[in-house]
């Protein structure tokens, strides 16, 4: 088996080949003068399982296309089989054609990985009106979860706690962490009127005054959606606001916004490398990786 990577997730990939005592060799990847793509795989890969562990952040753009070359020149070289394990698959929120004319993001990444890749591994895709990676994926496409190494995480270092999803996509991770932890948990509804007023209420009110409210959703990007439900969590009495993110892309000042809005922690996964990085992927995905052994 060898590991390698096209620059991102490098930390998950090393820990990945020690534990599966497999050759990590990441690949050597810069560019011709003209701006072209230059790649090349320091390892020979006849006969060999090939798992690209990448993570599509930063630079998602570069990234698809990176794996695309890596995948399809390891199948060039004789590789038996690629796994591309994708800690954080990127396009997935673009499921819908929702302005005409536009392009359906999802749908051409994954027609351009059903190509090159024998198997795709991933933790918590964004799927709202997918209702698996099949409706997509016509290879083998493995969807993991972080929710109970998030219920870990919230059980070790949170007390008092209630969870909440700040809106109606993101309730599916706040309601299973919080059957993990048989605590309490509601989700945030948004009502806009105009662009200056906006109404936040609980779909299934409970109460938060004097609770540690932690903020559960699968992606932080620019911040805003946990803005609004952090301002909301302070002024129905919250103690202290922690928000928790599978992927933080954490953009656009998003940090910034975060604190000012009265968020006292942001706690991310490894799945995109960040300074808010606590909760380690690894584990979950060395699992799955067994099988292929």
């Amino acid at each position: 088996m060898i590991i390698t990577t096209c620059g991102n997730s490098i930390p998950i990939a090393r820990r990945l080949a020690a534990a599966l005592h497999a050759t990590f060799s990441p690949l050597t990847i810069s560019s011709f003068p003209d701006g072209d793509l230059y790649l090349k795989y320091t390892t020979a890969l006849k006969g060999q399982n090939v798992i690209i562990v990448h993570s599509f952040q930063p630079h998602s753009n570069q990234s698809l296309f990176n794996l695309i070359f890596a995948a399809e020149t390891a199948k060039d070289l004789g590789a038996k089989k690629v796994i591309l394990v994708s800690p954080y698959l990127a396009y997935m929120r673009q499921d819908t054609r929702f302005h005409p004319g536009e392009a359906i993001s999802s749908k051409i990444m994954a027609k351009h990985l059903n190509r090159c890749v024998d198997k795709i591994i991933t933790i918590d895709p964004h799927l709202h009106r997918y209702k698996s990676l099949k409706d997509i994926f016509t290879i083998p496409a493995v969807k993991l979860t972080a929710n109970a190494l998030i219920a870990d995480y919230i059980q070790k270092h949170c007390k008092n706690e209630v969870i909440i999803g700040p809106d109606s996509e993101s309730f599916q991770w706040a309601a299973e962490i919080a059957r993990h932890l048989r605590v309490q948990a509601t989700v945030l509804k948004k009502t806009r009127f105009s662009s200056r007023h906006v109404q936040v209420k609980m779909i299934k009110p409970i109460s938060i005054r004097g609770k540690n409210v932690v903020i559960v959703d699968d992606i932080i990007s620019t911040g805003h959606t946990i803005a609004e439900a952090a301002e909301q969590a302070k002024k129905m009495g919250a103690k202290s606001i922690t928000a928790i993110g599978v992927h933080g892309l954490l953009v656009e000042g998003a940090m910034a916004k975060l604190r000012r809005a009265g968020v006292n922690k942001v706690i991310t996964t490894n799945c995109i490398e960040h300074s808010t990085n606590k909760i380690d992927v690894t584990p979950l995905l060395l699992r799955e990786l067994r099988k292929e052994q």
